[in-house]
């Protein structure tokens, strides 16, 4: 079943235009980076009443993350991240398998910040609820690269019915960034692994799966060995076929010899670039601020980034390939749709159809969106997540 959705008009306008470097002069010429304060960054989840005292971000004046920033704010003013962060909780899961040597930087084996060390045994996770608790639970799984807050328009027309929760994945946000080799390696089987441990830890016993892009087949993956746990499956522009197997340059270029470990510390080109390459529109710079946030804090988001993209280069193929086969295979019950940004620049809509047809599952497409749907048109979505549910209760 093919079914055309909406029509929208753009919806982020306008875009970042400053920039300072940040790294030794031999490198200077290759990467750009937003211009800054050196000032002090803290926030406290209002959801723990101040408890989470381990999770204090302290930005330094004087010192650095490992060859990163030590600054992350532009003005003493309440920023759009300060306030999402602000909605959250931090919630443990998934042991920390470290040896309890500080982590590093791989470039020149600084130690890193106290933000980019594993504390305690259980990595902290970023967590946005919204609705009762009582009502159906649908968890709403960002892409790569992203964070929980595209899902920000998303949220409140779920929670009106649901119980929505929007987090953001180990490596991005707000959620813990171990460095690979000191807890966690990026591996898209640590991932299944580890989302498994999220959804224990949330205490859903059964769940409707929201997610977006090349985090798909990590999370059809997981689905496949808990089918009884999972009401429906909802892919937003997942990649389906054997030509989506291949990451784009806009993100593969991360995953390359040292111009990766460069490019990722760049906010500008591991946030901005990353997520509007993808689609036809631009972000408002208080959106754009929130996604720079992490790089702007801590060299381990841009760790974090290089080692996932060297993971996804080596593995999505085969991930793909699984995927492909547990959506079509005979033994799959789980209430799939597919909605598709139709100005994805990232991934072909060839063979979506076709692909569609073979497994049985339904197909709409978003003509105006791109591929980061949720970003590009999130009330629309919201509103076609909460129809797709409403049917299959």
């Amino acid at each position: 079943m093919i079914i055309q959705a909406f029509q929208t008009k753009p919806a982020f306008h306008g875009s970042s235009s400053f920039h300072s470097s940040f790294l030794p002069k031999t490198l200077q010429s290759l990467v750009t980076y937003p211009s800054r304060r050196s000032l002090n960054f803290n926030c406290t989840s209002n959801a723990n009443n101040g408890k989470d005292q381990d999770y204090l971000l302290d930005a330094p004046v004087s010192v650095g993350d490992g060859f990163s920033f030590s600054g992350g704010k532009y003005s003493d003013e309440p920023s759009p991240s300060d306030e999402w962060f602000k909605q959250g909780k931090m919630v443990r899961a998934y042991s920390t398998p470290g040896t309890g040597e500080k982590a590093k930087d791989p470039i020149f084996g600084l130690t890193m910040g106290a933000s980019s060390q594993a504390t305690g045994d259980r990595f902290r996770w970023f967590c946005v609820e919204r609705g009762s608790a009582d009502n159906p639970s649908v968890i709403l799984v960002h892409g790569f690269p992203s964070q929980a807050y595209s899902y920000r328009k998303v949220l409140p027309i779920l929670s009106k019915d649901y119980h929505a929760i929007a987090f953001d994945w180990l490596g991005f946000g707000f959620s813990d960034k171990p460095q690979p080799r000191y807890g966690f390696d990026y591996t898209l089987d640590e991932y299944v692994s580890s989302f498994e441990s999220l959804i224990n830890e949330l205490g859903v016993s059964k769940v409707s799966l929201v997610v977006q892009g090349y985090f798909s087949p990590v999370v059809v993956k997981y689905a496949s060995l808990h089918q009884e746990k999972v009401n429906n499956l909802i892919l937003l522009n997942p990649p389906l076929t054997a030509r989506h197997a291949e990451l784009p340059p806009t993100l593969s270029i991360f995953s390359n010899f040292l111009l990766g470990e460069i490019f990722s510390q760049d906010p500008l080109r591991a946030s901005d670039k990353a997520l509007t390459s993808c689609g036809p529109y631009k972000m408002k710079e208080e959106d754009a601020m929130v996604y720079r946030r992490p790089y702007l804090t801590s060299g381990s988001s841009g760790f974090a980034l290089n080692a996932l993209s060297r993971t996804m280069k080596k593995d999505l193929k085969t991930y793909v390939k699984d995927m492909e086969r547990i959506l079509i295979d005979k033994n799959w019950k789980v209430k799939t749709a597919i909605c598709w940004g139709q100005r994805d620049r990232w991934l072909s809509y060839d063979g979506v159809e076709d692909f569609c047809k073979e497994s049985n599952h339904a197909v709409i497409q978003v003509p105006t969106a791109g591929h980061h749907v949720q970003e590009d048109c999130g009330e629309e979505i919201g509103q076609l997540i909460y129809g797709i549910l409403s049917r299959n209760k």
